[in-house]
């Protein structure tokens, strides 16, 4: 699967190539994750295409970032086929594997910055479920990345006519279920800290004054965990839900906030081991949705 009509430079440094791969390593898991919604699902599929690399003659490689890219991708659309079986009979409400954004040891890091942008919050990648595989990759590796229509025609072997058509129906899919709105950065830290004040204390009042009126949580246990089973809606739903189970008795407790998948969060854990993570989206000085990740698999990397 060498790239035999790209331009560029040739393969790069280094005679087993793990200089030129490890520069693109970054984008890669950036790739993987807004394609597959897993953090240990896009390491598995970025080891794979090193696989692939480190089998490649390299010499015939014009330009590494656009093979890597290309068979990144295609590795993601096949493993996204083969789990949606798995998904389909998930227990109660699927959501995407928190990632942390805001840490120097994370693929958040890397010339570009690649993992932060609105394509990796938890809203955008909940809708991203809905498309289909192909859809999903030319999102992301349009809206996402930015390549041209041409070089993601070639990577998942369709016309550029059928791309521009999957762009389309994908970026109006993905607006139609995810408004946008602008959030000032300090707005956005002061209400996640008063919402962890009250959450924390069962505050229902203090609850209510941080939520919208039309607020919903959405949690994921995967039969795993403790999680509602349908999402919830409404604020006065939403804050008493959160105050019965900030009465839960939990052994040496501590939250924390930090920044997941671009936005403001919460991890709560019990002996230094994460049990939750409680995501927000904020939009007009208030909280629009609450994410509750509990299932222990989606948690695991936290630990690291």
């Amino acid at each position: 699967m060498v790239n035999d009509s790209a331009t560029g430079a040739a393969s790069g440094t280094g005679s087993d190539g793990v200089d030129v791969f490890e520069e693109h390593r970054p984008v890669l898991l950036g790739v993987a994750y807004r394609m597959l919604g897993r953090v240990t699902d896009a390491e598995d599929v970025v080891q794979e295409a090193w696989l692939r690399w480190s089998a490649a003659d390299r010499a015939a490689v014009r330009e590494p970032r656009a093979y890597l890219v290309r068979t990144t991708t295609r590795l993601a659309v096949d493993r996204l086929r083969r789990i949606r079986s798995r998904r389909e009979a998930y227990v109660g409400p699927w959501l995407p594997e928190p990632l942390v954004t805001d840490y120097g040891h994370t693929v958040a890091d890397g010339a570009e910055r690649v993992m932060l942008s609105e394509s990796v919050s938890m809203a955008v990648l909940v809708v991203l479920e809905s498309l289909s595989p192909l859809e999903r990759a030319v999102f992301v590796l349009r809206e996402a990345f930015g390549l041209p229509y041409g070089e993601i025609a070639e990577t998942l072997d369709r016309g550029e006519a059928a791309v521009r058509q999957l762009a389309a129906r994908a970026r109006r899919h993905v607006a139609e279920r995810t408004p946008r709105f602008e959030v000032d950065p300090e707005q956005r830290r002061k209400l996640t800290e008063r919402f962890l004040a009250a959450a924390t204390e069962g505050d229902l009042d203090g609850l209510l004054a941080v939520l919208a009126p039309d607020a919903r949580l959405v949690g994921d246990g995967g039969g795993r965990a403790k999680a509602p089973l349908r999402t919830i809606t409404g604020a006065d739903k939403v804050a008493r839900f959160l105050a019965a189970i900030s009465r839960t008795p939990i052994p040496d407790p501590e939250i924390a906030p930090l920044e997941l998948n671009g936005g403001p969060a919460l991890l709560a854990t019990s002996g230094g081991r994460p049990f939750a993570v409680f995501a927000l989206d904020v939009a007009d000085g208030l909280v629009r949705s609450v994410y509750i990740v509990s299932n222990p698999e989606k948690l695991a990397h936290l630990a690291r």
